[in-house]
């Protein structure tokens, strides 16, 4: 009877084992790997477009002030703020956060630099928040507010999470508060294993979500195409490469006709073509947004809701003589 017994013991052992999942925290959770359910087969990427303009002979886009309106935030401990996006139900409010080892809290401010509370995302880890943007979603009615962990500096997570909440009413009785609210996760893989991301861009025409890479002298572009499935892994669509270097952060303007994109040390500039899509307008050569340079660790960038400029600030941990500030470039 041992014989029996022994195989039974060795049965339960690698069913269990193969039983478990790591959440976004590394902790095993569940029963389910949901990394292996993706909603589309990996596509072969083969034959995608490359930008084949040079950036550095570009023109330079007079449409905004060259030199920032810059105002210090009110609060100056967030020092790792990694994303801003200007709200599309509260007016005149911007979104911002902090990147990895913080809390899963967006901070809620405006061009004053205000301090105007904060949205605490329930059931969530910052495991590196990179970017945040507003747009449309599921809810014609609603507004939403997207949050991307999708920083992976060693390129080791399976997967990566757009966090999508409702945007909540900021304004009367509810401003200047503290509010918890409870995100769809949208898991996403990309088709040919882990890279680090850091910008984040959502169409406000057709919801499509659009992610670049973070790459030395280059930059790939990736979609997760409206709608986006929150029950199974989507596998991101490869779109295009471009020869951007170490990409930080995006935006859509609201009305979709002007796209931004930047690093450190440079800002990109396109108009978009009425019905053009996203992807073939970035592969037209783009533009040089002003920057006065005076951001060490610059990582975050959004329109104006109502399309007055554009916003950026920058990480400042490690560079203690500087503040938490921000920078708008006024539209001419």
């Amino acid at each position: 009877m041992k014989f029996p017994v022994l195989r039974l013991l060795v049965l339960v052992l690698v069913v269990s084992q193969g039983c478990k999942k790591t959440d976004v925290k590394g902790n095993n959770t569940s029963t389910k790997d949901t990394t292996a359910n993706t909603t589309n087969p990996p596509p072969v990427i083969v034959n995608i477009p490359s930008a084949n303009y040079s950036l550095s002979d570009l023109g330079k886009v007079t449409l905004f002030n060259d030199v920032p309106v810059v105002v210090n935030l009110a609060n100056q401990s967030h020092d790792e703020l990694s994303g801003l996006a200007a709200s599309r139900l509260n007016p005149g409010m911007i979104y911002t956060h902090e990147d990895s080892g913080n809390g899963p809290e967006v901070y809620v401010t405006n061009a004053n630099g205000d301090d105007l509370g904060k949205l605490i995302l329930d059931g969530v880890y910052n495991r590196d928040w990179e970017d945040i943007a507003c747009g449309p979603g599921p809810d014609d009615t609603k507004k939403y507010v997207y949050v991307a962990e999708i920083g992976d500096n060693d390129a080791v997570y399976k997967s990566i999470f757009i966090y999508r909440f409702v945007e909540p009413d900021l304004t009367g009785a509810n401003a200047q508060t503290i509010k918890h609210v409870v995100p769809d996760f949208i898991q996403c893989v990309y088709p040919t294993g882990p890279v680090n991301s850091e910008t984040l861009m959502v169409d406000p025409l057709t919801k499509d979500i659009y992610i670049a890479t973070k790459q030395t002298g280059e930059s790939s572009l990736y979609v997760a195409r409206y709608p986006q499935s929150v029950n199974s892994v989507i596998t991101l669509t490869p779109l295009a490469k471009f020869p951007f270097d170490h990409l930080t952060a995006g935006d859509i303007s609201p009305d979709g006709s002007e796209i931004l994109i930047r690093n450190t040390g440079q800002i990109w500039y396109w108009k978009r073509q009425p019905g053009e899509a996203v992807v073939d307008a970035m592969l037209r050569k783009p533009m040089d947004a002003p920057y006065a340079q005076n951001e060490h660790q610059g990582e975050s960038i959004c329109f104006a809701v109502d399309g007055a400029g554009y916003f950026t600030t920058s990480e400042t941990k490690k560079y203690p003589g500087d503040k938490v500030a921000l920078s708008f470039y006024k539209r001419k």
